[in-house]
């Protein structure tokens, strides 16, 4: 992957979209690093929560900006890791993590901002991983994962150094599912409009954060402890019942 520091950098590998191939991906960075930013300050207001110290404000920023490219990166092993490769990642988590340690009035005093930051987190790092997973020629489903991987990668590890189930795993609104979608329509868009990136990224931001904020609203949560052995097993009997009612009747009509 040629790599620069610039408004863009250019995946030559050429990728498959609707059957044909394309010249390569121009990835916009500042997408990357609007999804840094994003997601540095989700962590700012992880660690308010916790009331953590400096320390814990910049690893949280670390982690919840760059874990789910790390993961991704990690997984692909294929180019270069995006938060080692660029000079700006890592600097803005830590200029993000002190604004946020020492101006905390700044951020605490939109009651709803952690909802919203880590909706849009999401949603960003989504296209972002999706977008580095096209540019590689993944097949779709290996896309997806990736996709899905770089969006929730990063609360995912935050809730694990937090001593917490990780909330991808935890019944709750939608979260993973909405980053899954999200890769999804990103994925079909592109295939769809090629050559216009910014719908594709139009529509996954959209689709992520209102699927999220439906399933926030209307408290639709994803399903759990669910057994179905039950009902199949007495369904299972009915149709013996029925087989074996079946079969004396035509016993008797034959004799």
């Amino acid at each position: 992957m040629a790599c620069a520091l610039g408004k863009r950098y250019l995946v030559d590998t050429p990728y498959v979209v609707r059957g044909k191939k394309g010249g390569g991906v121009m990835v916009p960075e500042w997408l990357d690093l609007a999804a840094v930013v994003v997601g540095a300050l989700a962590g700012v207001l992880a660690a308010q929560e916790r009331k953590l110290d400096l320390v814990g404000f910049v690893a949280l920023c670390l982690i919840c900006a760059l874990g789910g490219g790390l993961l991704r990166d990690c997984i692909m092993q294929t180019g270069s890791v995006y938060a080692l490769s660029s000079r700006w990642p890592i600097p803005l988590c830590v200029a993000t993590a002190l604004v946020g340690f020492m101006f905390p009035r700044v951020v605490t005093r939109f009651p709803n901002l952690y909802e919203w930051v880590d909706m849009v987190s999401v949603a960003f790092f989504v296209v972002a991983g999706t977008s580095k997973a096209m540019a590689y020629n993944l097949y779709a489903a290996s896309v997806v994962l990736m996709g899905t991987i770089t969006g929730v990668g990063g609360g995912m590890l935050r809730d694990v150094f937090l001593g917490e189930i990780p909330q991808v795993f935890r019944r709750s609104n939608l979260y993973a599912l909405c980053a899954v979608t999200g890769s999804v329509a990103y994925y079909l868009c592109m295939k769809l409009f090629p050559t216009n990136e910014y719908v594709a990224i139009a529509v996954t931001l959209a689709t992520v954060v209102l699927l999220r904020r439906v399933s926030l609203r209307l408290d639709i949560k994803s399903p759990a402890e669910i057994d179905l052995e039950p009902k199949v097993a007495h369904a299972g009997k009915r149709l013996s019942q029925e087989l074996r009612t079946r079969k004396e009747w035509h016993r008797d009509s034959d004799g």
